[in-house]
């Protein structure tokens, strides 16, 4: 099975790396500059889970792509996505599987619109890294999860297969038969994780020694309210574990969108927080929590494009 893994980033870099080293059939679709930077000194992964090293892997450029792939591994940032899928498609085949693991889940009608529902897989990862300044893959915790499924058929020959090739290549895979449950449950986590963290500037346990678990918990709750209204509550057992970070004493987490924000960088405000508000039954007040902190995502950004105008 030949797996086009788009972009060698912190993440599509991780797991493709995992199953290059495993090996897997991978091929990196990357800039002129990453193709440089992997030719020259490799594509490395540093982890408490086992290191990577792997000399000069394989990789290609989009005016040189040519070739359909059998699965396409997408997990670019969805600011980025329209760019990348102008990138891949032409490695979309007839039978290619394409499995985003982006956040939230606006992504999966816009690939679907581009090329069909049929193609489009549901996704999710669950792993903290980053890229050192000299491209290396740091693995920040201890967990590096990746699950998929289909959207409507739960079971398929196509998903077991793409379920062998992931078994077994360093990393936790598994299919799921209720995907779609399982992204909503990952995004309202997400969502009030990156709505507190940025709003407060600050880590979990930052936010519990100011005394702020009660805006946590507010933020989550909206969060849950909108999930259920869409037919996706999520379960005790995720909200017992979303509670238990949000107030966690002493907790260094927060959201790699606070981290895009202390570096100067663009948000996915629009499809992490943004979509999320977007889908509620009822619209939100001016004072909900969410849209406070949407808001507050959207000055940044405005403030950013406004200071990188006047450099210009």
């Amino acid at each position: 099975m030949r797996i086009l893994v788009v972009g060698a980033g912190a993440v599509g870099g991780y797991f493709g790396g995992r199953l290059l080293a495993a090996g897997r059939d991978v091929v990196f679709l990357v800039r002129e500059r990453r193709a440089a930077q992997l030719a020259r000194t490799g594509l490395a992964i540093r982890s408490s889970l086992g290191d990577v090293n792997l000399g000069s892997p394989p990789t290609v450029t989009a005016d040189k792509l040519r070739q359909s792939f059998d699965v396409i591994l997408l997990s670019c940032k969805a600011y980025d996505l329209a760019a990348a899928v102008e990138a891949f498609a032409p490695a979309v085949g007839a039978q290619t599987a394409i499995l985003p693991i982006l956040n939230g889940m606006a992504h999966l009608d816009f690939l679907a619109e581009r090329f069909g529902r049929a193609r489009v897989l549901g996704g999710l990862c669950v792993i903290s890294s980053t890229l050192d300044p000299d491209g290396r893959i740091l693995h920040l915790n201890d967990a590096h999860r990746l699950a998929f499924g289909e959207l409507s058929k739960p079971d398929s020959a196509r998903a077991d297969a793409i379920a062998a090739t992931l078994g077994g290549a360093g990393f936790d895979s598994r299919l799921s038969n209720t995907i779609l449950q399982e992204m909503w449950e990952k995004w309202v986590f997400l969502a009030a994780a990156a709505g507190m963290t940025c709003l407060m500037r600050a880590a979990f346990g930052d936010i519990v020694a100011a005394g702020g678990t009660d805006l946590g918990n507010a933020m989550f709750a909206e969060c849950c309210a909108i999930a259920t209204a869409q037919g996706f509550a999520p379960s005790e057992a995720t909200i017992k574990f979303s509670r238990g970070a949000f107030n966690a004493p002493g907790s260094p987490i927060m959201a790699s969108m606070l981290r895009d924000i202390e570096r100067g960088a663009p948000t996915e405000a629009d499809h992490v927080i943004g979509d999320l508000i977007s889908r509620a039954d009822t619209e939100l007040p001016d004072t909900a929590l969410l849209r406070i902190a949407y808001t507050h995502l959207k000055a940044y950004e405005a403030r950013r494009k406004r200071e990188q105008t006047a450099k210009a």
